[in-house]
């Protein structure tokens, strides 16, 4: 019987091949050999994907980052209420965001130090986010629903207040059984500041 063929050496392969070194040894000590041997491929194979060792770490960041991109960009662009929106959109960042530190810890804190390594992905990934919080607001006060006059820095100023349930320097807090009113609190006090009178 002959052998079964062997599967395509793909970027998305590599990258998830580059997860699993990365949660073994850590940001410091993860080598493209490494990843390499993963995949029983030589690192030139890899090197053919992706061109140097920090383009490779910078895909995986990004990968890592716009995880939750599409979830939210649906929610953003969804008919309905613009403060219904909104609220379902932090609702769904927290959510992705405890996930994602909760589920595996030692990858969390990996990619926390890529994404400070890389820190132009990171601001992209602040741009989108904010990208989208400006697309609800626009519709809200496109609808009559905000009284905002400036979108763009309406979608900034949510981002900025609501930092402590997205941004990872506060992932050892989400698990407080405080954090869940927490954010209904802030929830409410934002949606409240938005709302025409």
């Amino acid at each position: 019987m002959p052998p079964p063929p062997e599967t395509p050496l793909t970027p998305a392969r590599i990258l998830e091949a580059t997860e699993d070194v990365l949660r073994r040894y850590g940001p410091a000590k993860a080598t493209v050999v490494d990843v390499a041997r993963a995949l029983g491929v030589s690192h030139g194979s890899v090197y053919r994907h992706f061109r140097s060792k920090t383009a490779l770490r910078e895909a995986v960041t990004e990968r890592w980052l716009d995880q939750e991109h599409d979830s939210l960009s649906r929610i953003a662009r969804a008919k309905g209420p613009a403060a219904d929106r909104l609220e379902d959109w932090l609702l769904t960042l927290f959510a992705a965001k405890r996930r994602k530190a909760g589920v595996d810890p030692e990858l969390f804190a990996t990619y926390l130090a890529l994404a400070t390594e890389n820190s132009e992905i990171a601001a992209r990934h602040v741009e989108t986010m904010v990208g989208q919080l400006t697309t609800i607001v626009e519709s809200g006060i496109a609808s009559g629903e905000f009284t905002m006059r400036d979108a763009r820095v309406t979608g900034r100023a949510l981002w900025d207040a609501t930092a402590q349930f997205h941004d990872p320097v506060y992932a050892p807090r989400w698990s407080d059984p405080d954090m869940d009113p927490a954010f209904a609190a802030v929830c409410e006090l934002l949606l409240d500041g938005l709302r025409a009178r």
